[in-house]
């Protein structure tokens, strides 16, 4: 018998290997507003949180609105480089393929988004339908609503719940929402510290290759 009734994936940076083409697009946009930042700054800073909640920072940051269409030009740069840049993280079809338990994706990034990285690295029908976002529910990422929300999607309990997380922000969530939570560090945007940050957020264990995951997962 499984441990567990449901496995949840974050994708970026779980799944797809896209933080490091996110960051870099969001570095560029967000330095040629005058808040000079590296990519890897936005890494340790923003990944895992919505954008609406990082918009917010940014705006109180450099106190002015942020310009008319900054967040889509963020987005249709991000897109562009998915199609010629973007891979899946090692093992991650091999895991989705041979996974008994059920699975499911719940992540901050938008439908469009998700939906081309996961065609991209021919990984969407290994997980379609059972693929949420953060667009589905009041609050993002680090709050718990949208584990809570795959949960009962997917009926399951929260307590039977495991959650495969890359940030800080996606562990605080899944903790929140009274599940277990297994960090990732095995993206190519994981920097040294990064298993002690997970571990300081509430992370459970926290594994570098996702062959490791099998273990916790059934």
């Amino acid at each position: 018998m499984s441990k567990f009734d449901l496995v949840i994936f974050d994708c970026d940076g779980v799944l797809l290997d896209s933080e490091l083409i996110s960051s870099g697009a969001n570095a560029e946009a967000y330095t040629r507003l005058g808040y000079a930042i590296t990519r890897h700054e936005v890494v340790a800073r923003f990944t895992g949180m919505p954008d609406e909640a990082v918009d917010a920072e940014l705006m109180s940051e450099i106190g002015k609105p942020l310009p008319p269409g900054f967040r889509d030009d963020i987005k249709r740069d991000v897109l562009a480089k998915y199609r010629t840049e973007l891979q899946a993280v090692e093992g991650a079809a091999t895991l989705l393929s041979s996974l008994r338990t059920a699975k499911c994706i719940a992540s901050s990034s938008s439908p469009a988004k998700l939906a081309l990285g996961l065609i991209e690295t021919e990984m969407f029908e290994l997980v379609y339908p059972n693929i949420f976002s953060t667009k589905l529910v009041e609050r993002g990422k680090p709050h718990p609503d949208i584990f809570l929300y795959a949960a009962q999607k997917m009926g399951a309990s929260p307590p039977r719940c495991m959650v495969v997380e890359d940030s800080v922000a996606g562990v605080t969530a899944a903790k929140s929402a009274g599940m277990i939570c297994v960090g990732f560090t095995g993206g190519s945007h994981c920097m040294e510290g990064h298993a002690e940050r997970l571990y300081a957020a509430g992370a459970d264990a926290v594994v570098d290759r996702l062959d490791g995951v099998n273990s916790f997962a059934e």
